[in-house]
């Protein structure tokens, strides 16, 4: 049987030094910081970034390049019988995955390009199920279908400290960015499938918090509901330059969910910061394969 290589890039927020530990690959995002182009975990570290944002760089993302991918496809199947099994973020959120997708096309059938449109913590999930998959001695093709089966099931809360940010690309109106935040609105957004949206309107981080956790719970008991039976649900926390405040919000989650773990407890990947900016908290229910 041919054997499975894992590839992803640094939206699942794995670096380029746990890659190398779990054996996989991971392709840096590009990102266009005041003209200049940089690499995510290469030469743009987590603290870099924040440093460029408080500053008022203007900042995007980027796709990688085509050679990039490719290069690296290519170096991994060499000579050897194997297969790829490329988890990119969500084609909702970017066109990398569609990109990803096309070039696959010209690899007959040796690269098995995943969109279960996940980023973040949830897409690092996808990331260890297949390569706990892999292990099972599962072929690319097959945990491509699992992955794209239980895509649905996770969820993303993500609590904004500013508005500013989604302001500054264009995701809100200044009048309406200039209410909220006379009005000191913390909004909380949700990521379900492919897309960030709104999911409710609060006014403190206490409140915002209390929103995420119940909205878990919800999901626990309705879309979750047998896979939290079974145990097979784990819960990870996200955060934009708020480590202290993540840590002890995964405490309160485990008391919430004492039955449930606490797995991850990450920096949202630079993708979503740029958009939404410092002081961000998340967390995340997924399902584990």
């Amino acid at each position: 049987m041919a054997k499975v290589k894992i590839v992803t890039d640094s939206n699942s927020g794995i670096t380029q030094a746990e890659a190398e530990k779990l054996g996989i690959s991971v392709i840096p995002m590009p990102f266009i910081i005041d003209g200049k182009e940089y690499f995510e975990d290469v030469n743009l570290t987590q603290e870099e970034f924040y440093e460029h944002l408080h500053g008022d760089a203007t900042v995007s993302t980027s796709q990688p390049s085509t050679a990039s991918v490719t290069e690296l496809w290519d170096k991994l199947l060499g000579n050897e019988d194997c297969e790829i099994v490329h988890i990119p973020m969500s084609s909702g959120l970017s066109e990398t995955c569609h990109t990803a997708e096309r070039l696959a096309e010209e690899y007959a059938g040796k690269v098995h390009v995943v969109d279960n449109q996940r980023i973040s913590i949830t897409q690092k999930r996808s990331v260890f199920d297949a390569i706990h998959l892999a292990e099972q001695g599962k072929c690319a093709a097959e945990i491509k279908n699992i992955l794209l089966k239980t895509k649905m099931e996770s969820s993303i809360y993500i609590s904004l400290e500013t508005l500013k940010y989604l302001k500054k690309g264009g995701r809100l109106t200044p009048a309406a960015a200039l209410i909220g935040t006379i009005l000191k609105i913390k909004p909380v957004l949700q990521i379900q499938g492919e897309k960030l949206d709104a999911f409710k309107k609060v006014q403190t981080l206490k409140k915002a918090k209390e929103v995420m956790i119940d909205a878990l719970k919800q999901d626990f008991a309705t879309r979750f509901a047998d896979h939290a039976k079974q145990g097979k649900m784990e819960i990870a926390v996200a955060h934009t330059e708020n480590f202290e405040e993540a840590h002890m919000f995964a405490d309160e989650l485990r008391a919430s969910f004492p039955n449930v773990p606490v797995t991850f407890i990450d920096p949202l990947s630079l993708s979503v910061s740029c958009h939404i900016g410092p002081g961000a908290l998340a967390c995340a229910g997924t399902i584990v394969l």
